[in-house]
């Protein structure tokens, strides 16, 4: 190889390790958003990943159970998580924070609650506390319906019945999904039979049901207010360094309770729509909620990236 080759041949690779060390950091195009089977957590994951792929990711929802989200930001195979409910998630996912392979990021929905409920008339009945299910365990054919195997929720009932609190010793957890639980619920209601069940608000069984959580609650449990809850966005260790423009994006999508309500209250009432769905036309009559997610955001290469995401729209 002649001299001047050579001479082109090294510039042309120095050039080409310009380019590849100067590229953004966001260029990273595939992206993996964890998520469960609840309704809520659907929508926000749906939306984040609507949005990121308007702006040029390759963004996908992969939906699983609780434990295994965080196994899959712990080892990278899985980029964010947005439906972590504190402090009733705590026994699965603090572990990973204090090991640091998994940062708890930012508060997406402040003002939520996670605990057991009942139906009204239980409570206008006697059922109104944590201390009182023991009393009434023969109405409720010792049973305590949770949603599916492995979640948190399941997890702290599961606890409470294996320590006997509340005196709850005697029952049994039925898991079940989401919508079966909720199909259950709503059986047992038409006949006024009781029951106890894993409740949480936003969700559209708040409207659907006429419902009343329990007070009474421990830090051990649903924790010591009522079960009221902040509801996290995590992301994988590094995730923000690797990634900080889709990182700006999922620390600035803030939900209120109103907002997730709404939006699954129209679900309810139009089975025929998809959570992304309702969530993209709710989102589209509230321009003001999307500009402020997409302030300081861009697309994946450079440009503005409220235009890119109303093509979406």
């Amino acid at each position: 190889m002649s001299d001047p080759f050579r001479r082109i041949v090294r510039a042309l690779l120095m050039i080409a390790a310009v380019l590849v060390f100067s590229l953004p950091a966001y260029a990273k195009k595939e992206i993996k958003i964890a998520s469960v089977g609840w309704t809520g957590v659907t929508i926000k994951t749906d939306l984040a990943v609507s949005i990121l792929n308007s702006l040029g990711y390759d963004a996908e929802n992969i939906i699983v159970s609780v434990p295994i989200a965080y196994q899959a930001m712990a080892t990278n195979e899985a980029d964010a998580f947005m439906g972590n409910w504190m402090p009733s998630m705590a026994s699965i996912a603090t572990k990973y924070f204090e090991q640091g392979t998994v940062i708890k990021y930012v508060a997406n929905m402040p003002g939520a609650q996670y605990t057991l409920a009942v139906p009204t008339y239980c409570a206008e009945n006697g059922l109104k506390d944590f201390k009182d299910i023991a009393k009434f365990g023969d109405k409720l054919n010792w049973e305590i319906y949770g949603i599916e195997a492995g979640n948190d929720g399941n997890q702290i009932i599961q606890n409470m019945i294996d320590k006997n609190l509340f005196g709850l010793g005697k029952f049994s957890i039925v898991p079940s999904s989401e919508a079966g639980m909720l199909a259950q619920v709503q059986s047992f209601a038409k006949e006024k039979k009781w029951i106890v069940f894993l409740g949480w608000a936003p969700h559209s069984m708040n409207e659907r049901i006429d419902m009343t959580y329990l007070t009474g609650s421990t830090g051990g449990t649903f924790g010591a207010n009522d079960g009221t809850a902040t509801v996290w966005t995590n992301i994988r260790k590094g995730f923000d360094k690797e990634n900080p423009n889709a990182a700006r994006l999922l620390k600035n999508m803030i939900f209120s309770v109103d907002m997730m309500n709404q939006i699954m209250t129209k679900l309810y009432a139009d089975n025929t729509l998809a959570p992304k769905d309702a969530a993209l036309t709710w989102l589209k009559k509230h321009p003001e909620v999307y500009k402020k997610w997409l302030e300081g955001v861009t697309t994946i290469d450079g440009k503005p990236s409220v235009p890119a995401f109303e093509k979406t729209l």
